[in-house]
């Protein structure tokens, strides 16, 4: 509530809430002090005053990612990978400072101790789900954070763009490598990726309620950018499927987790190096374009939206053009 005082011959008014900067301001006219203080308590009621910034030193940045990790992580389709981010952060001496004493400059050498040992692209992808804390701590938890920290870092270096591509033989020893492991969904989710191009998360996602056999489709409800799609298979990719027993809901019953650690046994048995999972979407994009499909075809099975981002899996492409040059001499 307001507080409404005659001080000598003006009417001073003062609106304290939990947290928030004492609001004051003196008037000739009580009813003009009244007015003021009625406007004033709507917007402290909307949160539209600037918290005091005292209200940071009750919590650590510890308290802060944890609240974010069981609550606004939780809540997302890639909570198992940002909960891991998460956890490893919170090991780091800076969780430890109070939220009044972060600043830009704890983060810049956070990052410069970081990039020591991983790629500058590694450490964007670590930053944004802190980056996105501070935006949330600040909208809708109510803190006096007057500017994200993050904002102000930097993350520069060379591009990481990967041309992997499957070499002679590696795809058979990958299979090869992949059959002694105890999961039996291994196989299979790795011959689906090439088949269809799709994501990790997004295989392990799909359930039968999601395939249409007759129709010779996926329908894909969650994909990276937010939006569903719906994909053609292949007769490689019904193949794979008429093998799978219907164990749950979910196609591949397993964890995005659980694959990954499969995956990296595999790789490590076959001795293949430098390859990610996501180099065999890599893979089937590149084979969609050298079976001849169109940009706008291709887009409609990998889900890209932009198609710069598309056109950075054409590069086979360049090959089949400097054989045409040829002939055309």
């Amino acid at each position: 509530m307001a507080t409404i005082r005659k001080r000598k011959a003006k009417w001073q008014v003062q609106i304290r809430r939990s947290g928030q900067r004492l609001i004051s301001r003196s008037f000739h006219q009580k009813r003009d002090a009244e007015l003021w203080a009625r406007q004033m308590e709507v917007q402290a009621d909307r949160n539209e005053f600037a918290r005091h910034p005292k209200a940071l030193e009750s919590y650590t940045l510890g308290e802060l990612v944890k609240r974010y990790r069981d609550t606004v992580c939780a809540r997302k389709r890639c909570h198992d990978y940002e909960r891991t981010l998460l956890n490893a952060f919170l090991r780091h001496p800076l969780c430890s400072k109070r939220l009044s004493d972060v600043s830009a400059s704890d983060f810049a050498a956070y990052r410069d101790e970081r990039l020591q040992t991983i790629q500058p692209s590694s450490l964007k992808r670590q930053l944004s789900p802190l980056h996105h804390l501070f935006e949330i701590a600040r909208d809708e938890w109510g803190l006096p954070i007057e500017a994200n920290p993050l904002d102000k870092v930097r993350v520069t270096g060379s591009s990481q763009r990967r041309e992997r591509r499957l070499k002679q033989g590696e795809f058979e020893e990958l299979i090869e490598a992949a059959g002694y492991c105890q999961n039996p969904h291994v196989i299979p989710i790795i011959r689906l990726a090439i088949e269809t191009g799709m994501r990790r998360g997004e295989i392990v996602s799909i359930r039968w309620e999601d395939l249409d056999l007759e129709k010779r489709s996926l329908f894909i409800p969650h994909s990276k950018n937010g939006h569903s799609r719906t994909i053609p298979l292949t007769n490689g990719a019904i193949s794979i499927f008429q093998r799978l027993s219907r164990l749950s809901e979910q196609i591949f019953p397993t964890t995005t987790n659980a694959f990954q650690l499969n995956w990296q046994r595999a790789k490590k048995r076959a001795e293949i190096d430098d390859l990610h999972f996501h180099d065999l979407r890599h893979e089937a994009i590149s084979r969609f374009f050298e079976m001849g499909l169109t940009a706008p075809e291709v887009a409609s099975i990998s889900g890209h939206r932009d198609m710069r981002m598309l056109f950075r899996y054409a590069h086979p492409l360049r090959i089949k053009i400097s054989r045409k040059l040829e002939k055309g001499r």
